[in-house]
């Protein structure tokens, strides 16, 4: 449908910078934090998921299951949107900010990829091209060493812990680009406070069973790290209502242009606060990885802009 104007010109704009510093400064704090696991604090995330949108299902009257055809779908939203943070926050916890960071935006190309395959939407020799791009930025920013030697520089920690924050964050990605397809397929049919309720149950329960499994549900041993518990979840959740303002009063393709101020945050908060600077190899990865989702929002924008006309017609 037609989106409402904004109040003043650029406001998604700066709504969509500002999600990307929040969502950023949460990544930071995520480093920060010692000795927690991972999928404990995307519990913890999951909680707060839930005391927000609890009272936005009781006031829009929408239930807590949804409808009947749709249970399934809402159910992979959530078993794989809760998979891919998971996976994001083990990968911001083992290798380099920003090449986690850069890596998750690969999620437009697959998503492409995907919706292809299962909603048999167009790909043409650009989104191949695309591809090619996030593959290409993929693999400079993990530099296998059959192809880059076996002195890795640039790296936090092992090349082991490197390579397999890298299968967790592409893992991620693409776990979250098959949320998105699956959204597309619910296309307006479910309140999208369904959609979130589904991602924080679903998840809340997944992350309580790996703990107990993994034997690896502990309290942080001081106030800092709890209080970064805390503001990870807050961040994380004003993110998101920033980006969905955003979406409600702009186009999607500025937005997404837009929301590659991600990378740019994580690059100037790694260099700041963990004094780890970005080799080159990380720079050309994330110039690859940028210019491949930025090329596929501005098709997708140009072809939705190109249909409205056709429309009005």
């Amino acid at each position: 449908g037609a989106k409402k104007k904004a109040a003043c010109p650029g406001l998604g704009l700066f709504y969509t910078i500002l999600s990307a510093f929040l969502f950023s400064v949460a990544s930071l704090l995520l480093k920060k934090i010692e000795d927690v696991h991972s999928v404990e604090v995307s519990a913890f995330r999951c909680v707060f998921q839930m005391a927000f949108v609890l009272p936005g299902l009781i006031y829009y009257k929408t239930g807590f299951l949804g409808p009947k055809g749709k249970r399934i779908f809402l159910f992979f939203r959530g078993f794989l949107g809760s998979t891919a943070m998971v996976l994001l926050y083990y990968a911001y916890q083992v290798m380099p900010l920003a090449d986690a960071t850069v890596i998750t935006f690969t999620s437009p190309v697959f998503t492409s990829l995907l919706a292809w395959i299962f909603l048999k939407e167009k790909y043409s020799l650009w989104d191949v091209l695309f591809t090619l791009f996030a593959v290409t930025g993929v693999i400079l920013i993990a530099r296998p060493p059959f192809l880059f030697g076996s002195r890795v520089t640039g790296i936090e920690g092992s090349y082991s812990d490197h390579l397999k924050g890298t299968i967790a964050a592409i893992a991620s990605t693409l776990s979250a680009a098959s949320t998105i397809v699956i959204l597309r397929k619910v296309g307006k049919s479910v309140h999208y406070f369904l959609s979130i309720w589904y991602y924080a149950v679903i998840g809340l329960i997944g992350c309580v069973i790996a703990l107990f499994v993994l034997n690896e549900w502990r309290l942080p041993h001081c106030g800092r790290d709890r209080v970064f518990l805390i503001l990870i979840g807050l961040l994380g959740l004003g993110g998101q209502i920033f980006l969905t303002k955003a979406l409600q009063i702009e186009k999607a393709g500025p937005v997404s242009i837009m929301r590659t101020m991600d990378v740019v945050f994580a690059f100037i908060l790694q260099v700041l606060f963990l004094n780890h600077i970005p080799t080159w190899w990380t720079v050309g990865g994330a110039l690859c990885v940028v210019a491949s989702s930025s090329g596929t929002a501005i098709r997708k924008w140009r072809h939705s802009v190109k249909k409205a006309k056709q429309r009005e017609i």
